[in-house]
């Protein structure tokens, strides 16, 4: 078969015929192997490459952003700052108790202040001036109207940060039992005590946020290389609830008496199931006092009304007819 097939290609291509052919067949299949060797898949080292890439671009134009941002209120900085260090320090770690963390959170506390104070102030005035008879007004209309806007502009944001800060405790507080035991059982299924962070923050982000917030903060510095006693007490500090101060005191002297750390978490977290509960308690006890006020004032005035209502009426009528 193959030597009929060379003869008839001998006879209509000549001699020549039968390598042409398989010259001609070597270059269909150079051309059906070039598509398949274009589309292979990618090198995982170049991929990783301009992933990081990207990454850092992204992270590069981001701090250049925050460093535009940073240098549009340093101008400013004299003014938006307290000179004194220590009132300083007290700020930004009020600001760090209410979730702030960035660079700038200071500066932009007290902008919110300042502008607030005398948006408010200058919507007080047009008030006072468009309509309010100024002939008529008292000075202590005066300065409620034009004043109080102000004076309630400027506070607005020591406000919002203070509500903030304990409602960020609040929940720290309420986690923090749950993130304890969730703790334990990782330290004793044999995973380190920077690992267990780890899991933990990523298992109660979705019920408990700030708490997770602050574990991540432990992890990252602690991978930074930072003094672990140090990176405790920075948490202990930026949560300002005293269950996470003691929890760090029970860490910092487990590691320094060389005791087991998972014992140690057994105890403390059995103590602060124990506190839960206890403050269940106490908010029940405290119930029936609340409820107590609430009936007497919404059901002493009505029925007052019901049984003395009538005798009013009564007397009234009486007098009268005497007359």
């Amino acid at each position: 078969m193959l030597d009929t097939l060379n003869t008839m290609i001998t006879d209509m291509l000549g001699p020549a015929g039968p390598l042409m052919v398989v010259a001609g067949l070597a270059f269909l299949l150079i051309l059906a192997t070039i598509p398949m060797m274009l589309a292979q898949r990618p090198d995982p080292m170049e991929k990783l490459k301009k992933t990081g890439q990207e990454r850092l671009d992204a992270e590069t134009r981001a701090v250049l952003r925050e460093k535009r941002k940073n240098e549009k209120l340093n101008k400013y900085a004299q003014f938006l700052e307290p000179q004194d260090a220590k009132e300083l320090s007290a700020i930004r770690m009020k600001l760090l108790q209410a979730g702030y963390r960035s660079k700038d959170a200071v500066q932009m506390y007290y902008f919110a202040q300042f502008a607030l104070g005398l948006g408010l102030l200058g919507v007080g005035v047009l008030y006072f001036l468009l309509l309010v008879d100024q002939s008529a007004a008292t000075m202590q209309q005066k300065i409620m109207y034009i004043l109080g806007p102000g004076a309630v502009g400027y506070m607005a944001p020591k406000y919002w940060v203070n509500k903030r800060v304990e409602k960020r405790k609040e929940e720290i507080q309420s986690g923090f039992p749950d993130a304890l035991d969730m703790m334990l059982v990782c330290v004793e299924a044999g995973q380190s005590m920077d690992q267990a962070i780890v899991r933990v923050a990523r298992e109660i982000r979705p019920s408990f946020p700030a708490l997770a917030d602050e574990f991540e903060i432990i992890s990252h510095e602690m991978k930074a290389g930072k003094d672990k006693t140090q990176v405790l007490n920075d948490m202990s500090e930026r949560c300002g609830v005293q269950d996470v101060s003691s929890f760090v005191t029970v860490l910092n002297q487990s590691q320094s008496f060389g005791t087991s750390i998972s014992d140690a978490l057994r105890v403390y977290a059995s103590e602060m199931r124990d506190k839960r509960v206890m403050r269940a308690e106490e908010k029940a006890n405290q119930l029936p006092t609340k409820m107590t006020l609430t009936t007497m004032m919404l059901t002493v005035p009505p029925l007052l009304i019901i049984l003395v209502g009538p005798s009013a009426v009564g007397i009234s009528e009486m007098g009268s007819i005497g007359q």
